[in-house]
């Protein structure tokens, strides 16, 4: 098997879980319903620059709220897909619809649910804070846990790899 970095070069999409990923995985209630979730602003900055500079980002999602929706569109997220029940599914119909194939797709994902769509991609990746049976099928399990700095972790490695850090785009949102 190839070191991990070496299948960064290749990657042209990323796609997100939310809870556990962009988040800390803790959703507070409250009393009148409504589901709130912290995430990390340099995963945010991250996400950004990723689609300024190019990629395809998507995030594929069983949980549904309006303040996830409302914090994709702050960062100009287009492709999310909340309250998804069957993630394989989704993730088939977007690729086919973007003209992606699997092996240009990072997917960071960090339970069950998740499963099946890493086994597809050319480059399964995972918080450090994932579910055991998702460490193990990934290529690289970031030091960051979900929503404290992951998702910064693997798009500035492949940015890095692909000399598209800190180019004209990182230094203004």
């Amino acid at each position: 098997m190839t070191n991990y970095k070496e299948d960064l070069t290749g990657v042209t999409t990323f796609i997100f879980d939310y809870d556990g990923v962009l988040t800390n995985g803790v959703v507070l209630i409250t009393n009148s319903g409504d589901q709130l979730r912290t995430g990390h602003v340099k995963d945010g900055y991250a996400l950004q620059l990723a689609i300024k500079s190019g990629y395809r980002v998507a995030v594929i999602s069983g949980g549904y709220s309006e303040s996830m929706r409302h914090r994709c569109n702050a960062l100009k997220l287009t492709d999310v897909f909340l309250g998804v029940e069957n993630k394989i599914r989704v993730f088939e119909e977007y690729i086919q619809r973007v003209g992606v194939s699997p092996k240009e797709v990072l997917y960071m994902g960090d339970d069950i649910p998740d499963y099946q769509v890493m086994l597809r991609v050319g480059m399964p990746v995972c918080p450090a804070d994932a579910a055991e049976e998702i460490r193990k099928i990934s290529r690289y399990i970031s030091h960051f846990n979900g929503g404290e700095g992951c998702v910064r972790d693997i798009i500035e490695q492949v940015m890095k790899i692909q000399g598209k850090w800190m180019n004209g785009n990182a230094f203004h949102w």
